[in-house]
């Protein structure tokens, strides 16, 4: 009997059991192992690229310094951030936290957009996973067959071989890993040196070192694939956001299934006319899927977008002779309407926003202040008069933001007639990403203080006389009565 053909993410067999259990276990809820075939072609050559990209990137950054400063270093314990060489403190909190805001929108909207092209192409998980860990598997066991003959063979000598070397590989790599991640919290030179000091000066520093390693490696060697499925939140995330005019991995259900559906090639055989569909049924998409779902089911939660199932499909499309894409980036409204791809208004507009968000992240990381300057009065402090002037004691707070040192120098803007007496030299030195603190008096005749608390505004200039930061403090004097 020909099977009915449903449109979108409908197009299943069996709508009725379709998708009611996690795809990696059976009934019983026992893990099923994916073994993926070693998949080649034109996408996954590119990704291979930017995956090499990426890794070099993260290796060599930790080494990477801006004027001195590290180039990134996230290092909690001791409120230390250093983005782009640039030293972020707990002062700049906030925008740190509109950054996490734009972030969030920019997540939300190349979603809405494009999909889940970051979890094929960029997402760490899959880069270490398809890009590292599987390869070094498909170098040692073999192939998917090798693999699945391997597993269920007995322990001999062979499989005693491969595990092992396989396992000690992935510790290695988890190792080296572990201590680059670590640098990027602590830098490497601190890395360096807790190394050569030991484990047992720096027990706690090791402990946490190994609790990385066996992480990194029960997550590559093991979890794998579970982590997008059962952990990582974007998958839920792009349940609600994708839309028919979303980009994603879509199989054409309208040209693979026709008016019959998919069937088993057969050589100098009409399939139009006999209305079955360009998909034979080879079922090459399904074993070369790293997450072990089939495509032509429709969009999925496991689905990462790797297109591993593009470059399989159109292996055996190249081979049959049949127009590749059957299998391919597109929208659900292209493949419903069988209209060719088009980089739409909405799209644009996305693409408009997303590129805003990327400049307002810039524009926040750089535009933040070189200094930040406080002038607070000491707790119970007061005013005093001396030669017909009123003073007023400040204890001051600089931090130095920027990357080289300065020479700043204090002048009070408003009111005017406002004198600054120093309690050393009149130009401070401040060394890059310091914190300085002293004490200042600060005096105005008697006639123009008109209020016993006012508000007055301290400006601090370099050496140029460039005005890098103000701060807004109150002045006390003498009580007055004002009829």
């Amino acid at each position: 009997m020909a099977n009915e053909v449903r449109g979108g993410q409908g197009q299943v067999l069996e709508p009725e059991t379709f998708r009611d259990s996690v795809g990696t276990m059976d009934q019983t809820g026992k893990r099923k192992w994916v073994y993926p075939r070693k998949p080649k072609g034109k996408y996954t050559n590119y990704r291979t690229i930017v995956a090499i990209s990426l890794l070099t990137i993260f290796f060599i950054t930790p080494f990477i310094k801006i004027s001195g400063n590290p180039f990134l270093m996230i290092n909690i314990l001791d409120r230390q951030f250093y983005i782009i060489g640039q030293p972020f403190y707990p002062q700049d909190f906030f925008i740190l936290a509109l950054g996490a805001i734009a972030s969030l929108i920019f997540i939300i909207l190349f979603t809405v957009a494009f999909g889940r092209i970051f979890c094929g192409w960029i997402c760490p998980q899959t880069i270490f996973l398809e890009m590292v860990f599987r390869k070094i598997e498909f170098w040692i066991e073999g192939d998917r067959n090798k693999q699945m003959k391997l597993d269920k063979q007995e322990w001999n000598w062979e499989k005693i071989r491969k595990r092992g070397f396989k396992w000690n590989i992935y510790t290695l790599i988890s190792l080296i890993v572990s201590h680059f991640l670590y640098m990027y919290v602590v830098g490497w030179e601190e890395t360096l040196h807790i190394m050569k000091e030991g484990p047992i000066k720096n027990s706690s520093n090791f402990i946490v070192m190994i609790l990385f390693t066996a992480t990194f490696y029960l997550v590559f060697a093991w979890f794998r694939e579970q982590a997008c499925t059962l952990v990582c939140p974007y998958g839920r995330l792009q349940g609600v956001l994708i839309d028919k005019q979303t980009v994603n991995v879509y199989y054409d259900f309208k040209r693979g299934e026709s008016k019959i559906g998919r069937a088993k090639w057969k050589k100098n055989e009409d399939r139009k006319a006999l209305g079955k569909g360009d998909c034979i049924d080879c079922n090459q998409c399904v074993v070369v899927c790293p997450t072990g779902i089939d495509i032509r089911d429709g969009q999925q939660l496991e689905c990462v977008n790797c297109t591993a199932c593009i470059d399989a499909c159109d292996e055996v499309m190249e081979k049959v002779r049949f127009p590749k894409g059957l299998i391919r980036y597109a929208t659900e409204d292209e493949i419903e309407q069988e209209k060719p791809f088009k980089f739409t208004i909405r799209m644009k507009s996305y693409a408009f926003i997303l590129t805003g968000l990327v400049i307002f992240l810039g524009y926040l990381l750089y535009n933040r202040g070189i200094m930040e300057a406080q002038f607070i009065k000491p707790p119970g402090s007061t005013y005093f008069l001396k030669e017909g002037k009123i003073i007023n004691t400040y204890n001051y707070t600089l931090l130095n933001k920027s990357n080289h040192n300065m020479v700043v120098n204090f002048k009070v803007l408003e009111p005017a007639k406002g004198n600054i007496e120093y309690s050393g030299s009149s130009k401070i030195v401040l060394k890059k990403d310091e914190i300085l603190k002293g004490t200042i008096n600060i005096n105005f005749p008697q006639e123009e203080i008109k209020l016993s608390k006012q508000n007055i505004v301290i400006g601090v200039f370099d050496e140029k006389g460039k005005l890098i930061d103000t701060f807004e403090t109150y002045y006390e004097g003498p009580f007055k009565l004002s009829f």
